[in-house]
Protein backbone atom coordinates (compact mmCIF):
# COMPACT_ATOMS: atom_id res chain seq x y z
CA UNK A 1 0.00 0.00 0.00
CA UNK A 2 1.21 3.53 -0.71
CA UNK A 3 1.36 6.34 1.83
CA UNK A 4 2.36 9.95 1.39
CA UNK A 5 4.27 11.74 4.12
CA UNK A 6 3.60 15.46 3.76
CA UNK A 7 5.96 17.78 5.60
CA UNK A 8 4.03 20.81 6.98
CA UNK A 9 6.46 23.61 7.84
CA UNK A 10 5.73 26.90 9.57
CA UNK A 11 6.05 29.75 7.08
CA UNK A 12 9.25 31.72 7.64
CA UNK A 13 11.01 28.89 9.46
CA UNK A 14 13.55 28.42 6.68
CA UNK A 15 14.50 32.10 6.67
CA UNK A 16 14.78 32.15 10.47
CA UNK A 17 17.14 29.19 10.56
CA UNK A 18 19.40 30.62 7.83
CA UNK A 19 21.35 28.90 5.11
CA UNK A 20 24.00 27.16 7.24
CA UNK A 21 21.49 25.47 9.57
CA UNK A 22 19.17 24.88 6.60
CA UNK A 23 21.88 22.93 4.80
CA UNK A 24 22.42 20.81 7.93
CA UNK A 25 18.74 19.85 8.26
CA UNK A 26 18.42 19.32 4.49
CA UNK A 27 21.40 16.95 4.61
CA UNK A 28 19.71 15.02 7.43
CA UNK A 29 16.58 14.67 5.30
CA UNK A 30 18.61 13.51 2.28
CA UNK A 31 20.36 10.85 4.38
CA UNK A 32 17.02 9.72 5.84
CA UNK A 33 15.52 9.46 2.35
CA UNK A 34 18.54 7.51 1.08
CA UNK A 35 18.12 5.02 3.94
CA UNK A 36 14.44 4.56 3.03
CA UNK A 37 15.40 4.00 -0.61
CA UNK A 38 17.99 1.43 0.46
CA UNK A 39 15.26 -0.40 2.43
CA UNK A 40 13.13 -0.44 -0.72
CA UNK A 41 10.18 1.54 0.72
CA UNK A 42 10.78 4.97 -0.86
CA UNK A 43 9.01 5.53 -4.18
CA UNK A 44 9.69 9.27 -4.58
CA UNK A 45 10.57 12.36 -2.57
CA UNK A 46 11.09 16.06 -3.14
CA UNK A 47 11.66 19.22 -1.19
CA UNK A 48 9.39 22.06 -2.26
CA UNK A 49 10.41 25.68 -2.61
CA UNK A 50 9.22 28.15 0.02
CA UNK A 51 5.97 29.97 -0.62
CA UNK A 52 7.15 32.95 -2.64
CA UNK A 53 6.29 34.70 -5.87
CA UNK A 54 6.81 31.47 -7.84
CA UNK A 55 3.88 29.77 -6.06
CA UNK A 56 0.39 29.97 -7.53
CA UNK A 57 -3.07 28.61 -6.79
CA UNK A 58 -5.26 27.70 -9.77
CA UNK A 59 -8.90 26.74 -10.00
CA UNK A 60 -11.48 26.44 -12.77
CA UNK A 61 -15.09 27.32 -11.94
CA UNK A 62 -17.85 27.39 -14.55
CA UNK A 63 -15.24 27.30 -17.29
CA UNK A 64 -13.30 30.29 -15.93
CA UNK A 65 -9.74 29.92 -14.73
CA UNK A 66 -8.53 31.83 -11.71
CA UNK A 67 -4.86 32.05 -10.79
CA UNK A 68 -3.70 33.64 -7.54
CA UNK A 69 0.02 34.29 -7.38
CA UNK A 70 1.96 33.78 -4.15
CA UNK A 71 3.10 34.42 -1.61
CA UNK A 72 0.00 33.53 0.37
CA UNK A 73 0.12 35.74 3.45
CA UNK A 74 -2.90 34.09 5.10
CA UNK A 75 -1.13 30.74 5.37
CA UNK A 76 0.43 29.64 8.65
CA UNK A 77 2.05 26.53 7.16
CA UNK A 78 3.30 25.32 3.83
CA UNK A 79 3.95 21.89 2.39
CA UNK A 80 7.73 21.80 2.48
CA UNK A 81 8.14 18.44 0.82
CA UNK A 82 6.90 14.89 0.54
CA UNK A 83 7.95 11.26 0.70
CA UNK A 84 5.92 8.63 -1.15
CA UNK A 85 6.25 5.23 0.52
CA UNK A 86 5.28 1.73 -0.49
CA UNK A 87 4.73 -0.17 2.76
CA UNK A 88 2.44 -2.95 3.96
CA UNK A 89 0.45 -1.09 6.62
CA UNK A 90 -0.47 2.28 8.08
CA UNK A 91 1.41 1.32 11.23
CA UNK A 92 4.57 0.83 9.17
CA UNK A 93 4.08 4.26 7.55
CA UNK A 94 3.59 5.82 11.00
CA UNK A 95 6.72 4.09 12.30
CA UNK A 96 8.71 5.51 9.39
CA UNK A 97 7.20 8.98 9.91
CA UNK A 98 8.23 8.81 13.57
CA UNK A 99 11.88 8.57 12.44
CA UNK A 100 11.65 11.51 10.02
CA UNK A 101 14.05 14.28 11.08
CA UNK A 102 11.49 16.92 10.03
CA UNK A 103 9.17 15.73 12.81
CA UNK A 104 11.51 17.70 15.11
CA UNK A 105 10.77 21.08 13.46
CA UNK A 106 7.63 20.47 11.38
CA UNK A 107 4.56 18.22 11.27
CA UNK A 108 4.59 14.99 9.28
CA UNK A 109 1.15 14.13 7.91
CA UNK A 110 0.64 10.49 6.93
CA UNK A 111 -1.97 9.93 4.20
CA UNK A 112 -2.96 6.78 2.36
CA UNK A 113 -3.01 6.90 -1.42
CA UNK A 114 -6.42 6.10 -2.94
CA UNK A 115 -8.72 7.16 -5.78
CA UNK A 116 -10.49 10.48 -5.14
CA UNK A 117 -13.86 8.76 -4.74
CA UNK A 118 -12.69 6.95 -1.59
Amino acid sequence: MSYMLLIHEPIGQRAERGEAEGRIVYDRMLKWGAALKERGVLVASESLKSLDESAARLQVRNGKTSVVDGPFAEAKEMIGGFFLLNVATRDEALAIARTCPAAEWATVEVRGIAPCYE
